[in-house]
């Protein structure tokens, strides 16, 4: 997946006018900026399309709870006691402690849980623990308020989400409720002794279910109906079933009735039939995610978060995708890697631009501007892969962006000379090197016979990233763009390779605490990716590092040599994947990836703060309402909520379960 990073291109016709007469911008607190996003073309569906979309939709939402508490085990107990407060609290809410309380709970329900939704780290209330037990008590929570009090403010009391501790147990260490009285020594054993050697169709071992012990045994627990989130799940299927009904096409009904399977026998087979199938739906309009998707969040790269995601095609503005996903071959052939390593034959890669209609799990309310699934690299080799950019997603992000007086770029662009040059081909050149992420970075290139898609452990997310970035940076400069009339101009690509300098060696540590590491696996690929090419060049003086006014700025004196040296980067991260080679793999992330320079840092955060800005962005989801006339439903119509807080609370009461 990609993270937003810069400011896009409005690709459909209705943004200006949109923009115009809709507040994108609806809350913000701590560090976050809570977001609103419309979907275009929802009023050119059929009522059956409608329909289809409904129940995708109302299929993710019941999963909302299962992230809470894959987060960490006592998040939704203490969600639930949130909801209560700010439901039934009769006291004074116009209190400095009430107003601190509220944003507390703000920062729990945007982060779906206690630990910060990207840097992992436990977050606290800025009220006093009498006071948050106070709140408690006066809800009926007594019973609770000593054990929830002690769960938020206990700074040694589940400190970090994914532990990245480099001689601890990370398994141990982490506050994710994916194992329970394991180790990871143990845990990487049971592995070992079930995974059937030399399959060149392995399953995801361990991509749904917990690990724990039972009578001194290592045990799975399935998350599936009649397993762990059992109730959840139930609900999932009764509305891909109703989805199925109402389906498109012969294959969005085949790959539904396969999940529904999937879900009920927690079978990891089926888990890959239903993913071959979903690959080969490139007809419909609507489409969908559901499932445990990204392995991020956990410790040993395994575990699959819960993610939910409805969207919608924009057909014009997927035009480009096409172009690229029918050259896919030509991009594979020319990349700057190992010929060892190269699929000689780039199968099924579909690209395309959507609309998300609905977010949910994993990708609520922080979403990615891109997707490309499914993660099995055996089912990328034998049958591709699917690619979106979200379009509606990053034009909120932009239009937000609009409404803020001040930006990162006058602040950390050295140069007028930058400036024009982000504001003239930002957008699209921004925009490119996510297409070429997702639709082409994650799906080049193959493992060795024998190579595990494991081999990687915890350094698998940051480097799989990576991977995916560097083909982008790469193939962003490359003439054939222009030739195939992606990109404008032969320089247009110089824009990104700055926004990419100046993000990944500055401006993206404002979002580190002072003195922390950088830990998360998207800012590790930026900062890995950005500090080994600035140290590889400089001797020739690639990247300069100067100062001006007693601030720091890096610039780019060389850009065809600092495209060779983001070939150079590839070759060899793909070969750590392709070999299996880990402790190389190690080595480049703890090298280049994790320790922040602290003058850097410090100077960043500062900078940063006089900006008034919020780091995180996120969003509410438009609410989808059937329409009736005479008892029959005629017609889904969509509002836009505004209010970040009231959205958490239905949510609450209606999925929350």
């Amino acid at each position: 997946m990609a993270l937003i990073s810069g400011a896009v291109l409005c690709l459909t016709g209705a943004c200006k006018e949109e923009k115009q007469d809709f507040k994108y911008t609806v809350d913000e607190f701590a560090d976050i900026k809570v977001i609103r996003y419309t979907v275009p073309g929802w009023d050119e569906l059929s009522l059956q399309q409608k329909e289809y979309a409904y129940h995708l939709s109302e299929a993710a939402k019941w999963g909302w709870n299962i992230l809470w508490d894959q987060n960490c085990k006592y998040n939704i107990r203490l969600r639930k006691a949130l909801s209560a407060i700010l439901e039934n609290y009769t006291g004074d809410r116009n209190t400095e402690e009430f107003k601190a309380f509220t944003e507390y709970a703000k920062r729990v329900y945007f982060s779906n849980g206690i630990h910060h939704h990207y840097s992992e780290d436990k977050f606290f209330p800025e009220c006093s623990q009498d006071y948050f037990k106070s709140l408690l008590k006066a809800v009926g929570k007594e019973d609770e308020a000593d054990f929830l009090t002690d769960y938020c403010f206990n700074p040694s009391l589940f400190p970090q989400r994914r532990s990245t501790s480099p001689d601890g147990d990370i398994v141990a260490l982490s506050a994710v409720n994916f194992y329970e009285g394991v180790t990871r020594k143990e845990v990487e054993e049971y592995y070992a002794s079930i995974t059937v050697k030399d399959d060149p169709t392995p399953i995801s071992y361990g991509l749904n279910s917990k690990v724990v012990k039972e009578d001194g045994k290592v045990v799975e627990k399935f998350w599936k109906v009649d397993g762990i989130y059992s109730e959840e799940i139930t609900r999932i299927c009764q509305e891909l079933e109703k989805a199925a009904a109402v389906a498109e096409n012969d294959i969005q009904k085949k790959e539904l009735a396969l999940l529904i399977e999937y879900y009920r026998t927690g079978d990891l087979r089926i888990w890959d039939e239903f993913n071959i199938e979903w690959v080969k739906d490139s007809l419909g309009i609507i489409d969908f995610v559901n499932g445990f998707i990204e392995d991020y969040n956990d410790p040993l790269g395994r575990k699959g978060a819960w993610e939910g995601h409805v969207n919608i095609k924009d057909v014009k503005a997927s035009e480009r995708t096409v172009v690229l996903s029918e050259n896919a071959q030509w991009f594979e052939d020319n990349a700057p890697i190992d010929p060892r390593f190269k699929k000689s034959e780039v199968k099924g890669v579909t690209a395309k631009v959507i609309d998300a209609i609905c977010l949910s799990g994993d990708a609520y309310p922080a979403t990615p501007i891109g997707i490309n699934l499914p993660n099995a690299d055996w089912i990328r080799r034998d049958h591709g892969s699917k690619s979106v950019t979200i379009a509606n997603i990053t034009h909120a992000y932009d239009f937000s962006a609009q409404e803020q007086p001040q930006s990162t770029l006058t602040e950390f662009a050295f140069s007028q000379e930058e400036i024009d040059l982000d504001k003239k081909y930002g957008s699209i050149a921004g925009e490119i090197h996510t297409d070429l992420h997702e639709c082409l970075g994650h799906g080049s290139g193959q493992l060795l016979p024998g190579v595990s898609t494991t081999a990687m452990g915890e350094f698998s997310s940051t480097l799989e990233e990576s991977r995916a970035d560097l083909f982008g940076l790469y193939f962003a400069a490359d003439p054939k763009l222009v030739d195939l009339g992606i990109l404008p101009d032969k320089d247009a690509y110089k824009a990104e390779y700055a926004s990419f300098i100046r993000n990944g060696l500055m401006v993206q540590f404002n979002r580190v605490e002072l003195g922390r590491p950088n830990t998360e696996a998207h800012m590790q690929d930026r900062k890995l990716i950005a500090q080994w090419v600035y140290e590889k060049g400089k001797s020739a003086n690639v990247i300069e590092k100067k100062e001006r006014d007693s601030k720091t700025f890096f610039v780019i004196n060389d850009y065809e040599a600092l495209r060779g040296l983001f070939g150079e980067l590839l070759a060899e991260v793909q070969r750590i994947k392709s070999e299996g080679d880990y402790e190389a793999g190690k080595s480049l992330v703890e090298t280049y990836a994790v320790n922040i320079d602290p003058a850097i840092h410090k100077e960043v955060i500062e900078r940063y703060s006089k900006l008034n800005l919020k780091p995180y962005g996120g969003f509410i989801n438009p609410t989808i309402i059937p329409v009736e006339e005479d008892g029959k439903i005629v017609d889904y119509r969509l509002e836009y909520p505004d209010s970040f807080l009231g959205q958490m609370l239905e949510y609450e009461n209606k999925y929350g379960m």
